[in-house]
């Protein structure tokens, strides 16, 4: 009886772990081959068209700003010369408690606005709004309100703008001059359907020289678990995200950075602030309006290196974050669930959301059920040691693999990382990230559930930054 108990657990475990495999390395071939045509498209494209067409949508870059008064000045600066001529700029000061408000009007001359009308979205009160009085920052607007968060601030943000198109980002990354152009593009673009929202490549800032709020010169972190998270970003987002969203089956857009439809924003009624997966959710949420609706509709990525933001240096600080996207993806998922494998829903039903539910959430779950489980087979006899090792190089060596495959695109693309001595230690620390990194990541995983289903966590929890150096 336990025999055939252990072969059942054995073969499920194994023909799961296979099925991730070969789901990850079918994302990955489609990912190579959309790099290349995505590669072979932006050859021929003159972004200048698209800079000096009146007919370019107008674009409101949303950013809230909690105790940011170190950089803030700098990071509006930074904002104000990007490369396109019809948009906006909406700093949502969300409460801060230190001087970031002063700073900002000392800075670029602003006053007091009265009169200015809103639509109704849920966010804390407004005290003030400000816009400057100098033609040169005329883009410039400001928003001063009670905290209420990062949703919150952004529902403020899309409430007092009037563009067609609204970007939200963290006021705190760096965006890249181009950035702008880049992500409109599929907007102008597309004709079949209504592009909905799109998303960028978000690359780590930590150690990169940065100067008034712009990137200067790209460096690899120097912390090792920043390196670790370097190598995830690369691989999430030019092998995940690249083809998902080739296949038009992408249901998350960093909150770092990514552009939506703000009248499609204002109908399912803005950012959800009572989840702290409110990236995920709105996607999910617009997708279900235009399904439901039955509207064709597309969620866009763009590959490109847009923006840079900082990441974690202490395990704390990493544990808080990890734990925060696992309970951000199961509030996600437990508020959408009656999509999962209707037809109604397309490929969101069929496939993205029965992608994320098994192998984003269940993965680091059974994962860690399966270590308990093998330490009882160890203590009970009952391991074949020669199947094990086996086994082990074998997930091992494609772990390796899939890493060494997306810095290999990253080589032949964007070759941020250029230096062979970056490259090198990229290379190294995708050697030993199933060693030390992975398990980290699925204990966060653990404790995120742990706080979501027994302790019923809700807080956001805060993340240390250090900053960055000039």
């Amino acid at each position: 009886m336990y025999q055939e108990i252990s072969q059942f657990f054995n073969y499920s475990i194994f023909f799961y772990a296979t099925s991730i495999m070969l789901f990850y390395l079918v994302l990955a071939v489609i990912s190579l081959f959309a790099m290349r045509d995505y590669i072979k498209q932006t050859t021929h494209v003159y972004f200048d068209d698209i800079l000096r067409s009146p007919l370019a949508p107008k674009i409101s870059i949303i950013a809230p700003a909690y105790n940011e008064e170190l950089s803030i000045v700098d990071n509006i600066r930074s904002l104000l010369n990007l490369q396109y001529n019809n948009y906006d700029i909406i700093i949502v000061n969300d409460g801060s408690k230190d001087d970031s408000l002063k700073k900002m009007i000392e800075a670029y001359d602003l006053e007091v606005l009265h009169g200015l009308q809103c639509v109704d979205l849920p966010h804390q009160e407004v005290r003030n709004v400000y816009r400057s009085v100098n033609p040169a920052f005329k883009k410039l607007t400001v928003i001063d309100k009670k905290n209420g968060g990062k949703s919150d601030a952004l529902n403020a943000g899309i409430s007092y703008s009037d563009a067609e198109l609204v970007a939200c980002i963290d006021v705190d990354c760096v965006i890249e001059d181009d950035a702008l152009l880049k992500l409109v593009k599929p907007y102008l673009e597309e004709t079949q359907k209504r592009v909905i929202a799109v998303g960028g490549v978000v690359r780590i800032a930590n150690d990169c020289k940065i100067e008034d709020g712009r990137l200067i010169k790209v460096k690899l972190a120097k912390n090792q678990l920043a390196r670790f998270q370097t190598l995830e970003y690369i691989r999430a987002f030019l092998l995940g995200r690249m083809a998902w969203g080739h296949l038009n089956g992408l249901l998350i857009i960093s909150g770092a950075f990514g552009m939506f439809d703000r009248k499609l924003l204002i109908e399912v009624g803005g950012y959800d602030t009572s989840t702290v997966g409110e990236d995920m959710e709105l996607v999910v949420r617009m997708r279900r309006r235009m399904a439901e609706q039955n509207i064709a509709y597309k969620v866009a990525y763009v590959p490109d290196p847009l923006c840079w933001t900082e990441v974690p240096e202490s395990t704390s600080s990493f544990m808080k974050q990890r734990n925060r996207w696992t309970r951000g993806t199961i509030e996600t998922l437990r508020s959408h669930k009656k999509i999962l494998f209707r037809k109604k829903y397309g490929l969101m039903g069929m496939l993205s959301y029965p992608f994320w539910f098994l192998y984003e959430w269940l993965a680091p779950i059974i994962e860690f059920l399966g270590t308990i489980y093998f330490l009882v087979m160890v203590s009970l006899g009952w391991i074949n040691w020669s199947h094990f090792y086996i086994l082990v190089a074998l997930i091992y060596s494609y772990a390796i693999l899939i890493s060494f495959l997306a810095l290999w695109i990253e080589e032949i693309s964007y070759r941020e990382y250029s230096s062979g001595k970056a490259l090198l230690s990229l290379m190294f620390t995708a050697i030993l990230e199933p060693i030390f990194y992975h398990p980290l990541t699925v204990w966060a995983a653990i404790k995120g559930n742990y706080d979501q289903f027994v302790l019923k966590k809700k807080s956001w929890g805060d993340q240390q930054r250090k900053g960055f150096k000039k």
